[in-house]
């Protein structure tokens, strides 16, 4: 899980935090979850392993505002030998927010399908 506060840069005029914010938000989680396995993405990109976003869905239930602390928890739903799918809550302290899923899709330099790494999936 991660916490973070809301940036104004990612609101709207009415100091409401933007759709388009919450995808970032979403991949700050799946970082973090990495690191906290002992795992930093550069290093994997370096060793040619990449994740791309094959599905996302976000369900807004109640808007963020300006300089709302927020926590994102990130768990995994599932995993085969090419894909994990996560699913993600968004919560303004007991309130929750949004809730999301993604599916990711491992591949190499090229953009080819491969074999997720050993302990990542």
């Amino acid at each position: 899980k991660i916490q973070f506060r809301v940036r104004y840069a990612e609101c709207d005029p009415m100091n409401v935090a933007h759709h388009s914010a919450y995808p970032v938000w979403l991949e700050m989680a799946r970082t973090e979850l990495l690191r906290g396995q002992g795992v930093v993405y550069r290093d994997l990109e370096q060793q040619g392993t990449r994740f791309v976003v094959a599905e996302l869905s976000i369900r807004y239930r109640r808007p963020a505002f300006y300089d709302d602390q927020l926590e994102i928890q990130v768990h995994l739903r599932s995993a085969t030998a090419v894909r994990i799918n996560q699913v993600y809550t968004i919560c303004r302290g007991s309130e929750l927010l949004a809730t999301a899923t993604t599916t990711l899709v491992c591949v190499d330099r090229k953009g080819r399908p491969q074999r997720i790494p050993v302990g990542l999936g």
